[in-house]
């Protein structure tokens, strides 16, 4: 149990506004489904600070989580933290089980092939700076949910967002020697 944090290197690293972020993509989750998360099948693109946290949130609510990145390491952290995996490269015909995506990467993964088919009551919740996870020039399909789910944490935690900005600018200000 000690060597679960190092195992799980992609876990670390978080800053001030990852926490809100997460805690805002699942409390969008939770408002725009029907259904408790404990059970549901989840899919978190990108395996960043974000995703990393997101899903590790998600695993703890008990949701069955399974998490796209590009590189081994990734892989292997994944595996080590006991979720299943996937191959963001390589989305296409896997995307029919979920019941929920949360997209981190900011580059378009998920474009006419994947969305088409996604299955009808699947939430997609994109969390990624513009341009997004989705194709620009793609038509969603007529049954797909799409939530753009930009600045959550000014958004669901203020005080907190407040306070990171406060710091971030206090110790780029220290460095620079103005303070």
């Amino acid at each position: 149990a000690s060597l679960r944090p190092i195992l799980c290197g992609c876990f670390a690293g978080q800053n001030a506004n990852d926490l809100p972020t997460c805690e805002g993509a699942i409390q969008l989750a939770m408002e725009q489904t029907a259904y408790t998360l404990q059970g549901a099948r989840c899919l978190v693109i990108g395996c960043g600070r974000i995703g990393a946290l997101l899903a590790r949130k998600l695993r703890a609510l008990d949701a069955i989580v399974t998490v796209s990145a590009r590189s081994a390491r990734d892989f292997a952290r994944i595996d080590a933290a006991g979720m299943q995996s996937l191959d963001t490269r390589h989305l296409a015909g896997q995307l029919g089980g979920f019941d929920l995506i949360f997209n981190t990467v900011p580059a378009p993964v998920l474009g006419a092939s994947e969305l088409a088919e996604l299955s009808p009551d699947c939430l997609v919740i994109d969390l990624a700076s513009l341009p997004g996870g989705i194709s620009p020039d793609v038509a969603l399909p007529p049954d797909c949910r799409v939530l753009h789910a930009l600045s959550l944490p000014g958004r669901v935690a203020p005080l907190s967002a407040a306070r990171a900005i406060h710091d971030t600018v206090c110790t780029i200000l220290q460095e620079e020697g103005v303070l």
